[in-house]
């Protein structure tokens, strides 16, 4: 029986926002690969913490979901302030609204492949209106 890949994904998206790395490795295939650069889970975990770092106030939040197994297609959206500069835009704490479009296949029950694009237009704009 395959898992609910809503339920997994709504799960892995609360380890991330509990900042839970240890139970990662529930969710992420040890081999995993994003926007084509293979990381392994270590990799991607080292990702993660960055994102933190540079973004303290950092939350997942699913906008939609759109799956056909063993992919899942999703919209996050964030409202966040980075401390520094984020995508090499200097937000340097500004509060910004911005939206992700990640694509994931699964593979064992966990993300073995991601594939993430970030609304930088939507960044860069809010920025020049500051």
């Amino acid at each position: 029986m395959s898992p609910n890949l809503a339920d997994l994904y709504n799960d892995y998206i609360a380890c991330l926002n509990a900042q839970d790395w240890k139970s990662l490795e529930h969710f992420v295939h040890p081999d995993v690969v994003h926007n084509a650069r293979p990381l392994g889970l270590h990799g991607y975990r080292s990702m993660q913490e960055a994102d933190y770092r540079a973004i303290p106030d950092l939350r997942f939040e699913i906008a939609f979901l759109v799956i056909d197994p063993p992919k899942l297609a999703a919209r996050l959206v964030f409202n966040c302030t980075p401390v520094g500069e984020f995508l090499g835009l200097a937000v340097n704490g500004a509060r910004i609204c911005f939206a992700e479009n990640v694509f994931y296949a699964f593979e064992d029950g966990k993300i073995r492949e991601v594939w993430s694009v970030i609304d930088k237009v939507a960044i860069e704009a809010q920025l020049r209106s500051a």
